[in-house]
């Protein structure tokens, strides 16, 4: 197959793999705000869509081995091939953990929650942000992009800490909301966790450009800003 031909087949994976991206993304944020506003039903429609991302991971993944079978990509070229079928199963992953927070929402019973809602939806829209850089740096091939995402993750950490320590104070001053605060307390770990699945988009990036792996850590001396 001609270079160009094979090029254009790259972008077209690239920007079926954003689009997925574009589905997480708002899987995310959606999860979130239906939770707060206590939308059941929004939840159930929010369920049933992560069956088309889950959908769009497998299709991209089938494209990308038909790529590598057919075309016998060169190094560099195998690098990004690679790169997008290790981010399509990352980006699943995430819109499972938003799916996981519409099945938060369900369980938790037709009531009012403990209180309104705040740094969920400030976790959520942080780790939607680093999830959209991410990819913005895959696309640009931008290391230094890439190597500064991480750092964000700290202010989710911190969310995430707070939640807990303010839901375990509801606890100890009344035992009897402790079912709903520990659904709230996992609904926050399925945000820290998405965070933490970006990082691992960040390091393909690298990868892409550079051939090498290297193991993020927001805490990393010397990690660029």
């Amino acid at each position: 197959m001609p270079r160009d031909l094979f090029e254009r087949e790259l972008e077209q994976l690239q920007n079926e793999m954003l689009t997925m991206a574009h589905a997480v993304e708002n899987a995310l944020t959606d999860a979130v705000a239906m939770l707060a506003q206590r939308d059941m039903e929004g939840a159930r429609a929010l369920i049933a869509r992560d069956r088309a991302i889950n959908q769009q991971r497998f299709d991209l993944e089938a494209q990308c081995l038909v790529v590598v079978a057919t075309q016998q990509p060169m190094a560099s070229d195998l690098r990004i091939v690679a790169a997008i079928l290790f981010n399509v199963n990352e980006l699943e992953r995430i819109g499972d953990y938003a799916k996981g927070i519409a099945k938060i929402n369900l369980r938790i019973p037709p009531e009012p929650l403990l209180q309104p809602l705040a740094d969920l939806p400030r976790m959520a829209e942080i780790t939607r942000a680093m999830l959209h850089s991410a990819l913005d740096a895959f696309v640009r091939r931008d290391v230094a992009l890439a190597r500064a995402i991480p750092r964000q993750d700290d202010a989710v950490d911190a969310l995430f800490e707070k939640v807990n320590q303010d839901l375990l104070q509801l606890i100890i001053a009344d035992s009897r909301v402790t079912a709903q605060a520990n659904l709230l307390m996992w609904a926050a770990h399925n945000l820290e966790r998405a965070a933490d699945r970006v990082t691992n988009l960040c390091e393909r990036a690298i990868f892409t450009v550079t051939g090498e792996f290297v193991e993020m850590d927001a805490d990393e001396p010397g990690q660029t800003d």
